[in-house]
């Protein structure tokens, strides 16, 4: 039987940019550009995935709620990868006041022109989720889900009824 593990990731931008971490010695993911912040639920998060994504924003940026706007779930993508089944929540956000230099503790973070990170080496369900967004996604306001099959990632709008 797989066990769950859940994760969420902001993608924090400015003017056009787009804040990158790469990820060193991680258990899970390690040496592989993730996002802005992300992380694995806490047992307390594990109905409210934007808890989890605020924790991690404090937790390696150093930064709250205060610090960005417009902060919205846009994917929701699932993968399954040897016992484990991942779901990962993707948010993105707009960062209030630029800041050239953030450091993290989790590896080094770098400011990207967004339409250039298609090119960094991230995540299977990450890397086409960005594909998306930069072709699709960002142009509408719709949360996406996303199913991983073989090689490449079925997306669809997620709709209320």
């Amino acid at each position: 039987m797989s066990t769950l593990r859940n994760m969420a990731t902001v993608y924090l931008q400015y003017q056009g940019k787009v804040l990158m971490l790469y990820r060193k010695n991680s258990k899970v993911i390690s040496d592989s550009w993730i996002g802005s912040a992300g992380g694995h639920f806490e047992e307390w998060e594990v109905n409210d995935p934007k808890a989890c994504v605020l924790r991690e924003l404090q937790e390696e940026l150093h930064m709250t709620q205060q610090d960005i706007t417009d902060l919205q779930l846009r994917y929701i993508c699932i993968r399954h990868v040897n016992d484990e089944i991942r779901i990962n929540y993707y948010y993105f956000a707009e960062l209030l006041k630029y800041k050239e230099d953030i450091p993290s503790q989790e590896g080094d973070t770098k400011w990207y022109v967004l339409n250039d990170i298609r090119s960094l080496n991230m995540p299977f369900t990450a890397k086409h989720m960005i594909d998306h967004y930069l072709s699709i996604g960002r142009h509408t306001t719709h949360i996406y889900t996303g199913t991983a099959v073989e090689d490449h990632v079925v997306f669809t709008p997620l709709h209320i009824f």
